[in-house]
């Protein structure tokens, strides 16, 4: 078990989270012999064509552990509000959940902390890991910070920088963030365990980066920008919730989203969204070059990549993107 230093009472830690990016926070507190006296996560969903309800990851992984789980729907309930009381938590860790009340993350002696996957102030927001590749950013990283009233604006505890690679995309970002974050909360545990915790405002040094919510008109992928945007874009939607364009092939208009793609730079004088297609090789002229469309999926079916998918694809000689 962690020993606290200059004679501060045992943590007792509420986390609060949903999805597998925050189990993996959970459970490294939980590895770490910190005492988790809570979670407080996501109700119940239904899911799938039978409607059954799905738990959220951080729930499965709670009750596997033997942690009370709390699954409120109003989190200004006076019954949430006892649940929590009866906890008795002096921390709590918010990582990939939903905006909290005032008279929930005042409530524990030490405060509440939330992990965000950015550095903070850019890209404040929900989808800061997507909007950083979309945006063709290099590196990125995760983010400490004491909630208050606002999204995303609270004093700074830790920061640790990572990578971005040009292979990179939302997916494998995820996960090293995930790993990252995890390990980024545990330091600031110990800092807050220990009492050596340093904090500061954020500060913005230009304008702010957004990271707001992506739908399903952020998805569509414009072919008339350049050749690297184009890539970024894609890259920085799959796997999910992907980028999608509409074919038009033989008079008819087809949806497809696009999950990998990668670019050749190259000089051409073709329209933009032509088509160029071969037995293996789908590609789509844009300023630039080619954007090659390598694992891609139609309506109805499952996502494949681009060359078994042409087995089956009659494709048009004007066939193009819209």
């Amino acid at each position: 078990m962690n020993t606290s230093l200059n004679n501060m009472k045992e943590l007792r830690i509420v986390f609060m989270g949903t999805p597998d990016f925050a189990t993996a926070t959970l459970a490294k507190l939980v590895e770490t012999n910190y005492n988790v006296v809570g979670v407080v996560t996501a109700p119940d969903r239904p899911a799938g064509r039978g409607r059954k309800l799905n738990e959220s990851a951080v729930k499965k992984y709670a009750l596997e552990k033997g942690i009370e789980v709390l699954q409120p729907t109003n989190l200004k309930s006076e019954h949430f509000l006892k649940e929590l009381e009866a906890l008795k938590a002096n921390l709590q860790i918010v990582v990939a959940f939903r905006m909290l009340p005032k008279v929930v993350w005042t409530k524990p002696e030490h405060g509440t902390f939330n992990l965000h996957a950015s550095l903070l102030p850019d890209y404040r927001g929900a989808a800061p890991i997507n909007w950083a590749i979309i945006n063709g950013e290099t590196k990125t990283g995760a983010t400490t910070f004491f909630i208050d009233d606002k999204i995303d604006t609270g004093e700074i505890i830790l920061q640790k920088t990572i990578h971005i690679t040009s292979g990179d995309t939302a997916g494998t970002l995820h996960d090293k963030l995930m790993v990252l974050g995890a390990s980024l909360v545990i330091e600031t545990v110990q800092q807050i365990e220990n009492n050596t915790l340093v904090k500061r405002q954020q500060k913005a040094s230009g304008k702010l980066k957004t990271a707001h919510k992506i739908h399903k008109g952020t998805c569509e992928i414009d072919w008339n920008i350049p050749i690297d945007n184009i890539y970024n874009h894609i890259r920085g939607l799959s796997p999910y919730p992907a980028s999608w364009t509409t074919l038009i092939n033989n008079g008819e208009r087809i949806s497809l989203k696009v999950y990998q793609a990668s670019k050749e730079i190259a000089v051409h004088s073709f329209k933009n969204g032509k088509i160029f297609f071969g037995k293996k090789e789908l590609k789509v002229a844009v300023a630039g070059g080619y954007i090659k469309l390598l694992e891609i999926q139609l309506p109805g079916k499952r996502k494949m990549e681009t060359n078994a998918l042409l087995n089956g694809l009659n494709l048009d000689k004007e066939a193009h993107m819209a």
